[in-house]
């Protein structure tokens, strides 16, 4: 399998405990085998390359680091590699992800209501429906690529609904988040345009929403008002929406897309997942487990340490969720994927104030995607291996899962 990253003149690694490098297209594409040989000489690696960071690669190391609330700091960026953004402008847009206490916690309460299991119950059958309308385009050819043509329509499309903007404008969203997250890092300038792009769009559309409120996320956030009694700040407001999106995309199709790569090689899973229904609730958790896509980063603000491990003033410690869950210190043969798996704390979502608001959503389009597709389309496989290609960096996903299966017949 190949990655979307370009091969670069950086010098290969000979040592990935002490000068890793997260954009090494051989780790891009399968990094646990990395992370177990790192992991059992440290929990925490260190590497110069990207601006210098240390990198979380246990499970202990990754609850630690994500507390660290006094001395690992949000607000100057979760990138996992230096960017352009100037985080002392008082007037830039904050979201939660960016917030420390005692600023985190209002306008995180104020979001958690729109992704209680309540709110997201109502946008299932959206969602259901959705993964119905995309399955229909290609059914009938017998193959289509899981990730292009499915896993990466789903989410930008819901949250888009979420939010109350046309679905129109779904391929814009994808691009602007793509920016941000698989360029992003390495491309730092591509990363603040997709920003200010983002920025004047939304500032419109806040706007509009004052004069005349919608049932919609933007709505929401621009009339809502914290435990204190005050309104969300523009800069709270629009740091929030823009995260909402971020967040809503490319992190679940990302775990759609690993999802279904894993079940077009295991025809022993995608037969029990057709067949026995009790095993949903365990298996979505299990693949939220085996394929965490995202990784985030802290500032230290003071010389401070990761399990035991010094850390600097101002150096960058990247938490690597995705490696904590393979972690053989807390889950028994990590990298098998195991359907029944019931000792599960898995921390896909995060750990500690910064945990994924988002959460329940998350699991419902996972878990929605999957049922929908083991529904429609019998047994599937991969059309060539090596034409599967992955991104990584803040956030690890396949950009392209070609696959193979018997011609079906559209719906209605």
């Amino acid at each position: 399998m190949s990655t979307t990253t370009t091969t670069t003149t950086r010098p290969p690694v000979t040592d990935w405990v002490s000068d890793y490098d997260v954009f090494d297209d051989a780790y891009v594409r399968d990094p646990s085998g990395f992370w177990a040989g790192m992991r059992a000489e440290c929990p925490v690696a260190t590497s110069e390359r990207w601006g210098g960071s240390h990198l979380v690669l246990s499970y202990a190391a990754a609850v630690d680091a994500a507390s660290n609330t006094v001395n690992l700091t949000s607000t100057r960026g979760t990138s996992i590699a230096p960017t352009l953004d100037d985080y002392s402008d008082p007037n830039r847009p904050k979201s939660i992800i960016n917030s420390d206490p005692p600023d985190h916690a209002g306008p995180r309460r104020v979001i958690l209501p729109s992704m209680s299991p309540a709110s997201v119950a109502k946008w299932e059958p959206v969602a259901k429906a959705l993964c119905n309308r995309l399955i229909d385009r290609f059914i009938a050819s017998g193959r289509a690529d899981a990730a292009v043509d499915y896993a990466q329509q789903i989410p930008a499309r819901v949250i888009g609904l979420m939010l109350g903007v046309p679905e129109s404008r779904t391929d814009e969203f994808v691009g602007w988040v793509r920016e941000i997250l698989e360029h992003g890092a390495q491309f730092p300038e591509r990363r603040l345009a997709a920003f200010e792009e983002m920025r004047v769009y939304f500032t419109a559309e806040m706007a509009a929403r004052r004069v005349t409120p919608t049932d919609d996320l933007i709505s929401h956030l621009v009339h809502a008002r914290m435990d204190d009694g005050q309104q969300l700040t523009e800069a709270q407001i629009l740091g929030n929406v823009t995260l909402l999106l971020i967040a809503g995309i490319d992190t679940t199709w990302s775990s759609i897309g690993s999802s279904l790569c894993h079940l077009a090689e295991h025809p022993d899973d995608q037969e029990r997942l057709r067949t026995d229904a009790s095993i949903w609730p365990t298996a979505t958790e299990e693949l939220l487990r085996a394929f965490a896509p995202v990784t985030m980063s802290r500032i230290a603000t003071a010389d401070t340490a990761v399990v035991g491990c010094p850390v600097p003033q101002g150096r960058r410690v990247v938490i690597s969720f995705p490696a904590a869950n393979r972690d053989p210190e807390v889950f028994e043969n990590p990298d098998e994927v195991r359907l029944d798996r019931d000792h599960n704390r898995h921390l896909a979502f995060g750990s500690g104030i910064h945990r994924c608001a988002g959460s329940n959503l998350a699991r419902m389009e996972l878990r929605v995607s999957l049922q929908t597709w083991m529904e429609r389309i019998g047994p599937f496989a991969l059309a060539d291996a090596d034409s599967v290609t992955w991104a990584g960096g803040q956030v690890r996903g396949p950009r392209s899962v070609p696959v193979t299966f018997a011609p079906g017949a559209p719906q209605g």
